[in-house]
């Protein structure tokens, strides 16, 4: 039976209709498909660079555990003055990883392990930063690090931030990138947990061993030639002398030192000065008392004595002179 006109018309625009449907469906899937696509490669890019940033971290944190480890066991037969060095280079990098975890936390990433890297990274630092001040401490070495937060148990958080991030760890794995995130060691606080500062304290070459001496003494005006222990001056009115001190432990030292002159002649006026300071590890100080009054003929004793600790081998805290003014030239 024929068609009419009207319906060849009809039919002919359905068909060209339901094409034009084709074509954009076949044009809206395209572009889903690619933004779909998009979506997935930015989120492979993502997870790759984090994964290179959070395993160098990481490489970093487990080289730090390795070194600590090392000088808590073997360390015990180091100097105290190298076991020292070796535990402020440790604490000195330590800063250096928040930095590190704070550059991953943006764009936040699946599981949001990289929020997660961030505050284990935090947590272990503190934990680092009061487990090497208990090491100080129980040696005695001079330490000012604050911990970014007190940890009471440090050995305990650094396990227990090692086994939870060993756990996040596996957030990417069927991710895209599939990335692999390197695990934790926290061979130091098992160490730590289990022996503690025992052995430390009880080894020889680390112990405090406290001394200081007397290593110089400058007077004013110069002294003229004259026999040991004896300081010829001319006849002036005042003198002014300095003594060095060398603390000779690692370790902050105070010091008291006192300088007595006492007149033997019946010229001259007493006098009697004692200062306080603490030195610093190895480190001298000049201690610069008042001027001594004097006068022409004048006889005195000066002793000079540094307190707070023995003597070094084979120096002395305690200094004897004989002090010699010579007569004025206009009596």
């Amino acid at each position: 039976m024929a068609r009419t006109r009207a319906q060849r018309r009809r039919h002919t625009v359905l068909i060209t209709l339901a094409l034009v449907i084709t074509l954009i469906v076949l044009v809206f899937a395209r572009d889903v498909s690619r933004s779909a696509h998009g979506a997935i490669t930015e989120r492979l890019s993502e997870n790759r660079s984090f994964a290179a940033l959070a395993n160098g971290l990481i490489d970093q944190e487990n080289q730090f555990d390795a070194r600590l480890d090392r000088l808590l066991g073997p360390g015990v037969a180091l100097q105290r003055t190298v076991f020292a060095a070796r535990l402020y280079q440790l604490n000195e990098v330590l800063p250096g990883w928040i930095t590190d975890a704070d550059l991953v936390r943006e764009p936040v990433l699946s599981h949001h392990v990289n929020e997660t890297l961030y505050e284990l990274t935090l947590e272990r630092v503190a934990a680092y930063q009061s487990l090497l001040g208990e090491v100080a401490r129980a040696l005695s070495l001079p330490w000012s690090t604050t911990p970014l937060e007190h940890v009471a148990n440090p050995s305990t958080t650094i396990v227990n931030t090692s086994t939870r991030w060993n756990a996040a760890r596996f957030s990417l794995s069927k991710e895209p990138g599939q990335v692999k995130l390197t695990a934790t060691t926290s061979r130091s606080g098992t160490y730590f947990h289990l022996r503690g500062t025992s052995d430390l304290v009880a080894s020889r070459s680390l112990a405090l061993v406290r001394a200081i001496s007397i290593v110089a003494m400058r007077v004013t005006p110069a002294p003229l030639p004259a026999s040991r222990g004896v300081l010829l001056l001319p006849p002036v009115t005042t003198v002014d002398l300095g003594v060095s001190v060398l603390n000779a432990s690692y370790d902050d030292q105070p010091v008291i030192i006192s300088i007595r002159v006492t007149p033997t002649n019946n010229r001259g006026q007493p006098f009697l000065e004692r200062m306080r300071a603490t030195l610093g590890p190895l480190q001298a100080y000049a201690f610069v008392p008042s001027a001594v009054t004097t006068a022409a003929s004048e006889r005195a004793e000066v002793v000079i004595t540094v307190a707070g600790a023995r003597a070094a081998v084979g120096k002395v805290t305690t200094e004897h002179y004989r002090l010699e003014m010579s007569p004025s030239g206009n009596s």
